[in-house]
């Protein structure tokens, strides 16, 4: 492994520890030449995979890009860093057990949006928003109207507060709040 410091080509492993419940391994390596520390996190890759986007360009999948997009999403939301590794793994996992190498990037946004939806909605609706391109409001109001106990329907919000849309910008007691 490359030292990532000094790119010298000899580096020592030091310690090695199941990561991610066992579907990776870290280690912690040391260069020979500078004495750098650093850690590497080894994956099992079952075949190279490939995005085809929209214009029909084939592009290597990125896990990292994945990683990033689902993180972007989630950002200040209610969801743990060990939790966001475990739903990009998943979806790693069910892109390779498709048996495809050529994937429409369509389909990879299509599978984040189910899985997110079901652990966030505002993640979902904040990836739905770059991944369909959203421009107008309008784009917003209509996922919102496909989702239960959004402000978009009257009705309960699952901490039982009512929630409706603010009028004349005041809010109500049990109304939710809009920051």
């Amino acid at each position: 492994m490359r030292c990532p410091f000094c790119g010298h080509d000899d580096t020592q492993v030091k310690d090695s520890r199941p990561h991610e419940d066992g579907a990776a391994i870290r280690r912690r390596r040391i260069c020979a030449s500078c004495s750098q520390r650093f850690t590497t996190i080894e994956r099992v890759q079952l075949r190279d995979l490939f995005v085809v986007k929209v214009d029909g360009r084939r592009v290597p999948f990125e896990r990292d890009k994945l990683a990033r997009s689902v993180r972007v999403a989630l950002r200040k939301r209610p969801v743990d860093e060990e939790r966001i590794e475990r739903i990009v793994n998943g979806l790693v996992r069910q892109l390779e057990a498709s048996g495809e190498t050529d994937i429409p990037s369509r389909d990879i946004g299509k599978l984040v949006m189910d899985t997110l939806r079901e652990v966030d909605v505002v993640a979902y609706i904040r990836f739905a928003s770059v991944h369909w391109d959203f421009r107008e409001t309008k784009d917003f109001a209509a996922i919102l109207e496909s989702i239960p106990g959004t402000l978009a329907q009257d009705g309960p919000a699952a901490d039982g507060r009512t929630i409706r849309p603010a009028l004349a910008g005041g809010y109500g007691p049990g109304d939710v709040k809009r920051r």
